[in-house]
């Protein structure tokens, strides 16, 4: 009966405001902080590409604890952590759904009060919204796929899926949205919970904004080269491909001959 009431009002039968949604906020940032932090480690993680393949390799042997034990199984490390990440991914979505316009007059409310306004966070917060919505499919596309075939990363096998798979105009729209939203949120939790405030909290927003769109600029910079270089490993292999089967039909041919 009191979860009734306080759905009901908002207030436990005692006559207190609930604490639940201060605490989905909570878990709601932390999460949002943790996908964060992670998509800018996996960011530098990719681009090791730009380095060589070998080096790719790696680091991917590396993060799989292949030094420690050096066998096809360790695949599943990074199966693991992918799933781990699908949950927080999942948990994050869910709780920011909270705060979505559910019908058309919640929208419109929404649409008027931006309008009015004018206010460059608010306008933010409806790129944030847009980019968490794509990935909401697009990240878990992608998410599945590693936690599924964590034993085929490597260069020339992702540079293979990039180009023969035209999987490079959905791995460009992830980046874009990845970036957009995650620098977006993590601007917005400085804002929201004080951090960097400093003495003038209006000149630090100024300056975060600022660092915001240069994180931004330089992660979507760092992927779109990091993206060319598996297109660009993907499309010698399917040369090499192509010169194998030319090969392959000229000897069949002239045996037959």
């Amino acid at each position: 009966m009191s979860g009734l009431i306080e759905g009901y009002l908002g207030k436990s039968i005692e006559g207190k405001k609930s604490k639940m949604p201060a605490k989905l906020d909570f878990i709601q940032s932390a999460s949002g902080l943790f996908l964060g932090l992670f998509m800018w480690a996996h960011m530098f993680f990719v681009s090791t590409i730009l380095v060589s393949g070998d080096f790719f390799n790696s680091v991917v042997h590396f993060l799989e604890l292949k030094f420690v034990y050096n066998n096809p199984i360790m695949s599943y490390v990074t199966s693991f952590l992918a799933t781990c990440v699908l949950v927080v991914f999942f948990v994050h979505a869910l709780l920011a759904m909270r705060k979505f316009p559910i019908n058309y007059r919640q929208y419109q409310i929404l649409r008027v009060h931006t309008k009015t306004m004018k206010h460059s966070d608010t306008s933010l917060w409806w790129v944030q919204a847009l980019t968490g919505f794509l990935m909401f499919f697009l990240g878990s596309a992608h998410l599945i796929f590693v936690i599924t075939n964590a034993d085929k990363i490597s260069d020339g096998m992702s540079g293979d899926r990039v180009v023969s798979h035209f999987m490079w105009l959905f791995y460009a729209v992830l980046l874009v949205c990845v970036e957009l939203h995650g620098s977006i949120g993590l601007y917005r939790l400085c804002v929201k919970w004080g951090w960097f405030e400093g003495k003038n909290a209006k000149e630090s927003r100024k300056k975060l904004k600022v660092a915001k769109w240069i994180i931004s600029i330089f992660f979507l910079a760092l992927g779109i080269l990091s993206l060319l270089a598996f297109v660009k490993i993907g499309l010698a292999n399917l040369t090499v491909k192509q010169f194998m089967m030319e090969q392959f039909f000229n000897n069949y041919n002239g045996a037959n001959l």
